[in-house]
């Protein structure tokens, strides 16, 4: 079926970058909307907390999933064959562990400003990661940021059994974890 296929179509490939690139400005605006003055810092750490978690999670999927655990494994190893090719998890996949595991629990446990803060920090962080992972891959680094971002990559695709280096949006945890390839560096961002 297309909608989980991991080879995507341009179109499909695109889904993402304009479904989050949207999910993220609606939720935005709802929230600057409808978010009380006297929620604005609660709403505003919610937002940081999703945003800061995105990262972990970026790492935590790459590093033991993607990794480590079939069938996932196999499918990642696709991407490192072939890295210019646009495999990807599939939009449909993403949006629906994102609403049933970030927005539904924190509704549940909270209400929905707190569950749309928490989800537009995570759906940024997932939209970052996943742009800033198509540009390591396709787009040339006119800028020294992203050349870093390149640079860390590739050693990622290079590295002996693709044992370092997971963080795509950010090296942190990979400094903290010490999977970056070096023994006690912190100045790898």
């Amino acid at each position: 079926m297309a909608f989980f296929s991991l080879e995507h179509s341009k179109a499909a490939y695109l889904t993402d970058f304009v479904l989050y690139g949207v999910a993220v400005t609606c939720l935005l605006i709802f929230l600057s909307v409808l978010t009380p003055y006297t929620r604005l810092l609660e709403v505003a750490v919610f937002v940081l907390a999703g945003l800061f978690a995105s990262t972990g999670i970026e790492y935590f999927l790459h590093r033991f999933i993607l990794h480590g655990l079939q069938p996932f494994k196999r499918w990642h190893e696709l991407h490192h064959a072939r890295p210019a090719a646009l495999i990807g998890t599939p939009t449909i996949l993403s949006t629906t562990l994102i609403i049933f595991l970030v927005f539904t629990p924190a509704f549940l446990l909270g209400d929905v400003l707190r569950a749309s803060a928490l989800t537009l920090g995570l759906t940024g962080g997932y939209l970052f990661y996943t742009v800033t992972h198509h540009a390591a891959h396709h787009w040339p680094a006119r800028h020294s940021w992203l050349k870093q971002r390149k640079i860390w990559h590739a050693r990622h695709h290079h590295a002996d059994g693709n044992s370092v280096c997971f963080g795509v949006s950010t090296s942190f945890w990979d400094v903290v974890f010490r999977s970056n390839g070096r023994k006690a560096s912190m100045s790898e961002e």
